[in-house]
Protein backbone atom coordinates (compact mmCIF):
# COMPACT_ATOMS: atom_id res chain seq x y z
CA UNK A 1 0.00 0.00 0.00
CA UNK A 2 2.81 2.42 0.84
CA UNK A 3 4.46 1.60 -2.48
CA UNK A 4 1.35 2.67 -4.38
CA UNK A 5 1.26 5.99 -2.56
CA UNK A 6 4.90 6.69 -3.44
CA UNK A 7 4.27 5.85 -7.10
CA UNK A 8 1.24 8.07 -7.12
CA UNK A 9 3.29 10.99 -5.69
CA UNK A 10 6.00 10.53 -8.33
CA UNK A 11 3.39 10.54 -11.07
CA UNK A 12 2.12 13.93 -9.85
CA UNK A 13 5.59 15.36 -9.83
CA UNK A 14 6.20 14.07 -13.34
CA UNK A 15 2.90 15.46 -14.53
CA UNK A 16 3.64 18.88 -13.01
CA UNK A 17 7.09 18.87 -14.51
CA UNK A 18 5.71 17.88 -17.89
CA UNK A 19 3.06 20.56 -17.68
CA UNK A 20 5.71 23.13 -16.72
CA UNK A 21 7.93 22.07 -19.60
CA UNK A 22 4.99 22.20 -21.99
CA UNK A 23 4.01 25.64 -20.73
CA UNK A 24 7.54 26.98 -21.07
CA UNK A 25 7.82 25.48 -24.52
CA UNK A 26 4.55 27.09 -25.53
CA UNK A 27 5.68 30.44 -24.16
CA UNK A 28 8.98 30.09 -25.97
CA UNK A 29 7.27 29.21 -29.24
CA UNK A 30 4.78 32.06 -28.84
CA UNK A 31 7.61 34.50 -28.13
CA UNK A 32 9.56 33.20 -31.10
CA UNK A 33 6.49 33.58 -33.32
CA UNK A 34 5.95 37.12 -32.04
CA UNK A 35 9.57 38.00 -32.69
CA UNK A 36 9.30 36.61 -36.20
CA UNK A 37 6.15 38.65 -36.75
CA UNK A 38 7.93 41.79 -35.53
CA UNK A 39 10.84 41.06 -37.83
CA UNK A 40 8.47 40.69 -40.80
CA UNK A 41 6.80 43.99 -39.92
CA UNK A 42 10.20 45.66 -39.62
CA UNK A 43 11.22 44.32 -43.05
CA UNK A 44 7.96 45.52 -44.58
CA UNK A 45 8.45 48.94 -43.01
CA UNK A 46 12.00 49.16 -44.35
CA UNK A 47 10.86 48.13 -47.83
CA UNK A 48 8.08 50.69 -47.79
CA UNK A 49 10.54 53.35 -46.54
CA UNK A 50 12.88 52.50 -49.41
CA UNK A 51 10.03 52.73 -51.91
CA UNK A 52 8.62 55.97 -50.49
CA UNK A 53 11.03 58.45 -52.23
CA UNK A 54 10.18 57.08 -55.66
CA UNK A 55 6.47 57.35 -54.89
CA UNK A 56 7.04 60.93 -53.76
CA UNK A 57 8.91 61.66 -56.95
CA UNK A 58 6.06 60.21 -59.01
CA UNK A 59 3.58 62.33 -57.09
CA UNK A 60 5.73 65.39 -57.68
CA UNK A 61 5.95 64.67 -61.39
CA UNK A 62 2.28 63.97 -61.82
CA UNK A 63 1.20 66.89 -59.62
CA UNK A 64 0.11 67.00 -55.98
CA UNK A 65 -2.99 64.99 -55.24
CA UNK A 66 -3.63 65.76 -51.61
CA UNK A 67 -5.62 68.97 -51.09
CA UNK A 68 -2.98 70.38 -48.75
CA UNK A 69 -0.24 69.58 -51.27
CA UNK A 70 -2.33 71.19 -54.01
CA UNK A 71 -2.70 74.26 -51.87
CA UNK A 72 1.02 74.65 -51.31
CA UNK A 73 2.06 73.75 -54.85
CA UNK A 74 -0.52 75.68 -56.85
CA UNK A 75 -2.82 78.08 -54.96
CA UNK A 76 -4.83 78.78 -58.10
CA UNK A 77 -5.94 75.15 -58.46
CA UNK A 78 -7.13 74.51 -54.90
CA UNK A 79 -10.55 72.91 -54.73
CA UNK A 80 -12.84 75.49 -53.17
CA UNK A 81 -14.84 72.72 -51.46
CA UNK A 82 -11.96 71.91 -49.09
CA UNK A 83 -12.96 73.58 -45.86
CA UNK A 84 -11.03 71.59 -43.26
CA UNK A 85 -9.64 73.92 -40.57
CA UNK A 86 -6.12 72.58 -41.11
CA UNK A 87 -6.22 73.41 -44.82
CA UNK A 88 -7.60 76.85 -44.07
CA UNK A 89 -4.74 77.49 -41.68
CA UNK A 90 -2.21 76.50 -44.36
CA UNK A 91 -3.98 78.73 -46.86
CA UNK A 92 -3.88 81.74 -44.59
CA UNK A 93 -0.17 81.36 -43.86
CA UNK A 94 1.20 80.09 -47.17
CA UNK A 95 -0.90 81.94 -49.76
CA UNK A 96 -0.81 85.76 -49.64
CA UNK A 97 -3.92 87.74 -50.31
CA UNK A 98 -4.45 88.92 -53.87
CA UNK A 99 -2.96 92.35 -54.57
CA UNK A 100 -4.78 94.86 -56.72
CA UNK A 101 -2.30 96.07 -59.31
CA UNK A 102 -4.76 98.28 -61.16
CA UNK A 103 -3.38 101.47 -59.64
CA UNK A 104 0.30 100.60 -59.94
CA UNK A 105 -0.13 99.18 -63.45
CA UNK A 106 -1.40 102.49 -64.80
CA UNK A 107 1.42 104.26 -66.68
CA UNK A 108 2.76 107.42 -65.15
CA UNK A 109 1.54 110.53 -66.99
CA UNK A 110 4.14 111.77 -69.49
CA UNK A 111 5.06 115.38 -70.03
CA UNK A 112 3.87 117.08 -73.18
CA UNK A 113 5.66 119.63 -75.32
CA UNK A 114 3.62 122.37 -77.00
CA UNK A 115 5.15 124.28 -79.92
CA UNK A 116 3.61 127.45 -81.31
CA UNK A 117 5.05 128.23 -84.73
CA UNK A 118 3.33 131.63 -84.71
CA UNK A 119 4.86 132.57 -81.34
CA UNK A 120 8.16 130.76 -82.07
CA UNK A 121 8.06 129.29 -78.59
CA UNK A 122 8.09 125.87 -76.99
CA UNK A 123 6.41 125.01 -73.68
CA UNK A 124 6.81 121.98 -71.41
CA UNK A 125 3.53 120.92 -69.79
CA UNK A 126 3.58 118.79 -66.63
CA UNK A 127 0.26 117.69 -65.03
CA UNK A 128 -1.61 120.48 -66.83
CA UNK A 129 0.79 123.21 -65.69
CA UNK A 130 3.32 125.05 -67.83
CA UNK A 131 6.68 123.99 -66.43
CA UNK A 132 8.94 126.06 -68.70
CA UNK A 133 8.84 128.00 -71.97
CA UNK A 134 11.72 128.50 -74.42
CA UNK A 135 12.27 130.58 -77.55
CA UNK A 136 12.87 128.53 -80.69
CA UNK A 137 13.69 128.92 -84.35
CA UNK A 138 11.08 127.52 -86.74
CA UNK A 139 11.01 126.67 -90.43
CA UNK A 140 11.49 129.33 -93.06
CA UNK A 141 8.73 130.11 -95.56
CA UNK A 142 10.21 127.79 -98.18
CA UNK A 143 10.92 125.01 -95.66
CA UNK A 144 8.08 125.26 -93.12
CA UNK A 145 7.93 123.29 -89.89
CA UNK A 146 5.37 120.46 -89.82
CA UNK A 147 2.00 120.96 -88.15
CA UNK A 148 0.37 118.21 -86.08
CA UNK A 149 0.87 115.80 -83.20
CA UNK A 150 4.09 113.83 -82.92
CA UNK A 151 6.08 111.71 -80.49
CA UNK A 152 9.70 111.86 -79.39
CA UNK A 153 11.17 108.63 -80.74
CA UNK A 154 14.86 109.01 -79.88
CA UNK A 155 17.40 111.01 -77.89
CA UNK A 156 21.00 111.74 -78.76
CA UNK A 157 23.80 113.61 -77.00
CA UNK A 158 26.44 115.19 -79.23
CA UNK A 159 24.86 113.82 -82.42
CA UNK A 160 26.70 113.29 -85.68
CA UNK A 161 24.94 115.23 -88.43
CA UNK A 162 24.34 113.56 -91.77
CA UNK A 163 22.77 115.33 -94.73
CA UNK A 164 23.13 113.76 -98.15
CA UNK A 165 26.78 112.82 -98.58
CA UNK A 166 27.91 115.22 -95.88
CA UNK A 167 28.67 114.08 -92.34
CA UNK A 168 29.66 116.46 -89.54
CA UNK A 169 30.99 115.15 -86.22
CA UNK A 170 30.04 116.71 -82.87
CA UNK A 171 31.55 120.14 -82.35
CA UNK A 172 31.09 123.83 -83.00
CA UNK A 173 30.31 123.31 -86.70
CA UNK A 174 27.55 120.75 -86.13
CA UNK A 175 24.18 122.29 -87.14
CA UNK A 176 22.37 120.07 -84.58
CA UNK A 177 24.30 121.47 -81.62
CA UNK A 178 24.80 119.26 -78.57
CA UNK A 179 21.38 117.61 -78.30
CA UNK A 180 18.85 115.96 -80.62
CA UNK A 181 15.28 114.85 -79.87
CA UNK A 182 13.88 113.13 -82.94
CA UNK A 183 10.17 113.30 -83.78
CA UNK A 184 8.04 110.55 -85.27
CA UNK A 185 8.16 112.46 -88.57
CA UNK A 186 11.42 111.30 -90.15
CA UNK A 187 14.11 113.95 -90.48
CA UNK A 188 12.45 116.40 -88.08
CA UNK A 189 13.35 117.06 -84.49
CA UNK A 190 14.10 119.49 -81.69
CA UNK A 191 17.81 120.24 -81.45
CA UNK A 192 20.51 122.76 -80.71
CA UNK A 193 22.25 124.92 -83.29
CA UNK A 194 25.65 126.23 -84.22
CA UNK A 195 24.06 129.62 -84.98
CA UNK A 196 22.69 130.84 -81.67
CA UNK A 197 21.42 134.10 -83.18
CA UNK A 198 18.96 132.19 -85.37
CA UNK A 199 16.79 131.28 -82.36
CA UNK A 200 13.54 133.27 -82.39
CA UNK A 201 13.44 133.48 -86.18
CA UNK A 202 11.81 131.56 -89.03
CA UNK A 203 15.03 130.39 -90.66
CA UNK A 204 15.32 126.60 -90.17
CA UNK A 205 14.73 123.84 -92.69
CA UNK A 206 11.71 122.62 -90.69
CA UNK A 207 13.26 121.55 -87.39
CA UNK A 208 12.99 123.44 -84.13
CA UNK A 209 16.27 124.99 -83.02
CA UNK A 210 17.06 125.97 -79.43
CA UNK A 211 19.92 127.70 -77.66
CA UNK A 212 22.58 125.40 -76.20
CA UNK A 213 21.61 125.88 -72.55
CA UNK A 214 17.88 125.61 -73.31
CA UNK A 215 18.12 122.45 -75.43
CA UNK A 216 20.28 120.71 -72.82
CA UNK A 217 17.74 121.62 -70.13
CA UNK A 218 14.84 120.38 -72.27
CA UNK A 219 16.76 117.18 -73.03
CA UNK A 220 16.86 116.47 -69.26
CA UNK A 221 13.11 117.15 -68.91
CA UNK A 222 11.78 115.29 -71.96
CA UNK A 223 11.96 111.57 -72.64
CA UNK A 224 11.25 109.09 -75.38
CA UNK A 225 7.47 108.64 -75.69
CA UNK A 226 6.53 112.22 -74.79
CA UNK A 227 4.04 113.83 -77.18
CA UNK A 228 4.88 116.99 -79.10
CA UNK A 229 1.90 119.07 -80.25
CA UNK A 230 2.85 121.54 -82.99
CA UNK A 231 0.38 124.24 -84.01
CA UNK A 232 0.91 126.64 -86.91
CA UNK A 233 -2.13 128.77 -86.02
CA UNK A 234 -3.01 130.27 -82.67
CA UNK A 235 -5.92 128.21 -81.35
CA UNK A 236 -7.46 128.30 -77.86
CA UNK A 237 -4.85 125.93 -76.44
CA UNK A 238 -1.93 127.95 -77.80
CA UNK A 239 -3.49 131.17 -76.49
CA UNK A 240 -3.88 129.68 -73.02
CA UNK A 241 -0.30 128.37 -72.91
CA UNK A 242 1.64 131.31 -74.31
CA UNK A 243 -0.45 134.39 -73.43
CA UNK A 244 -0.65 134.45 -69.62
CA UNK A 245 2.53 134.88 -67.55
CA UNK A 246 3.87 131.50 -66.42
CA UNK A 247 3.62 132.41 -62.70
CA UNK A 248 -0.16 132.94 -62.92
CA UNK A 249 -0.89 130.61 -65.78
CA UNK A 250 -4.09 128.51 -65.40
CA UNK A 251 -4.12 124.76 -65.79
CA UNK A 252 -4.04 123.69 -69.40
CA UNK A 253 -6.38 120.98 -70.67
CA UNK A 254 -4.77 119.43 -73.71
CA UNK A 255 -6.57 117.66 -76.52
CA UNK A 256 -5.71 113.99 -76.83
CA UNK A 257 -2.95 113.44 -79.34
CA UNK A 258 -4.11 111.89 -82.60
CA UNK A 259 -0.72 110.46 -83.46
CA UNK A 260 0.11 106.92 -82.45
CA UNK A 261 3.10 106.41 -80.23
CA UNK A 262 6.10 105.04 -82.06
CA UNK A 263 8.04 102.66 -79.80
CA UNK A 264 11.73 103.42 -80.07
CA UNK A 265 14.74 102.95 -77.86
CA UNK A 266 16.79 105.93 -76.80
CA UNK A 267 19.70 106.63 -79.13
CA UNK A 268 23.26 106.01 -77.94
CA UNK A 269 25.34 108.81 -76.45
CA UNK A 270 26.73 109.70 -79.91
CA UNK A 271 24.34 108.98 -82.77
CA UNK A 272 24.32 109.74 -86.47
CA UNK A 273 21.22 111.78 -87.22
CA UNK A 274 19.72 112.50 -90.61
CA UNK A 275 17.95 115.86 -90.45
CA UNK A 276 16.34 118.45 -92.69
CA UNK A 277 18.78 121.02 -91.28
CA UNK A 278 21.72 122.14 -93.39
Amino acid sequence: MRRLVVISGKSKIIAIFAATVFSLTSIHLAAKAHIASLQREQEQFERSAMQRPSALTQDTQSGPRHPAAQLLASPATVDQKVTAPKIQTIQSTAVPAAIDHSASAAPAPKRQIIISIADRQLAVIDHGQVLKTYPIAVGARGTPSPNGDFVIVNHAKDPIYRGGDMEIPPGKDNPLGTRWMGLSLKGYGIHGTNVQSSVGKAVSHGCFRMRKQDVEELYALAQVGDTVLVRRERDAMIAKVFTAPSATQPAVTLAASTSSEVPAAAAPVTATVGSTEQ
